[in-house]
């Protein structure tokens, strides 16, 4: 009887072991129709998938937990209420990861596929796994993209000269702020969550985003004049910090990794298509869209900040360059 009793006790207590699912808090400040809002519901998809439920990924989308900066300040401040995020790849810079600056470097992916040889190179691994080894308490799942950035602008503009003087919005980055300076114009630092209101009432005149992001925050209404430089390829990457991290055990683990793996594939396949036709639907939404066929005069403005910033790593810069 006392067996019975405790194979029963032992068969409870499994039982509610294999229903106490783990939740973990995904920060995503854009929208989830954007090309990284997708994403990220792809991520939850295939963890929720493999797990059969017991990760359950809870995104929190359009900038409700804060801008990247601030969502990045929670984590390495020990907060617990953020567990990942989708964050751009040049703003771990700011906390001292080295690799992913050259990430931010302009005009260094000279196509989409130069990019990709990267991600999914051992190269890449090394960038993902800066940010533990330096002591962050968070560590990189994988890479995405989401399209080249461009300028966008209140007034009309048509190249390189008119950017002189105009106030352009940019993150706290000093690749991104020596970037604008080079180009002639004024960078201003202003929250991503504050950029509409910024454009709006003329804080700023300018910014950039990569298209996707320009056309789910509406920011074409405030600024309906795209110039289409493509200065820097808009990297980011899945990140988890050691709190989200802790919370699981082995096979837990791996399930994340092994999502990482599959949405990094379905990153690939969503931005090269749903690029193409956004910026078809802002043409017929009216914006004003520039084309830059010619980037050699934008790449020789920009060579004080390339060289500045690509100096200290210039062998592993090459490596990246060499890619392409």
């Amino acid at each position: 009887m006392k067996k019975v009793l405790a194979a029963l006790v032992l068969s409870f207590v499994f039982a509610g072991s294999a229903f106490a699912a783990v939740t973990l808090t995904y920060a995503e400040v854009n929208p989830l129709d954007s090309i990284v809002g997708q994403t990220a519901t792809a991520f939850k998809q295939k963890v929720e998938e493999l797990s059969n439920g017991e990760v359950i990924i809870d995104i929190q989308a359009g900038g409700v937990l804060g801008s990247e900066a601030q969502v990045l300040d929670n984590i390495l401040g020990g907060g617990d209420t953020i567990d990942m995020s989708r964050i751009s790849a040049f703003a771990l810079t700011s906390y001292g990861c080295q690799k992913a600056m050259l990430l931010s470097i302009p005009y260094t992916f000279v196509s989409r596929e130069h990019f990709w040889k990267f991600a999914n190179s051992e190269l890449a691994a090394q960038f993902l796994a800066e940010p533990h080894e330096i002591g962050l308490p968070l560590r990189g799942i994988c890479y995405g993209e989401e399209g080249f950035r461009h300028f966008f602008f209140k007034d009309k503009v048509a190249g390189l000269a008119d950017l002189k003087g105009k106030k352009i919005r940019v993150s706290d980055d000093p690749v991104m702020t020596g970037m604008v300076r080079d180009l002639g114009a004024n960078p201003t630092v202003v929250s991503y969550t504050e950029l509409y209101s910024a454009l709006q009432t003329g804080v700023t005149d300018a910014a950039e985003q990569p298209i996707a992001n320009y056309r789910s925050n509406r920011f074409s209404e405030v600024a309906p004049n795209l110039l289409l430089d493509g200065h820097t390829l808009g990297a980011i990457q899945i990140i988890i910090a050691d709190t989200g991290w802790n919370k699981l055990n082995d096979q837990q683990r791996a399930w994340i990794m092994e999502a990482g793996k599959y949405v990094q594939d379905f990153n690939a396949k969503l931005s090269a298509g749903e690029e193409a036709k956004v910026l078809e639907l802002l043409r017929k939404d009216g914006v004003n869209v520039v084309d830059v066929p010619d980037k050699s005069e934008w790449v020789k403005a920009c060579q004080p900040t390339i060289q500045a910033n690509t100096s200290s790593q210039a062998e592993l810069y090459k490596q990246l360059v060499d890619m392409q």
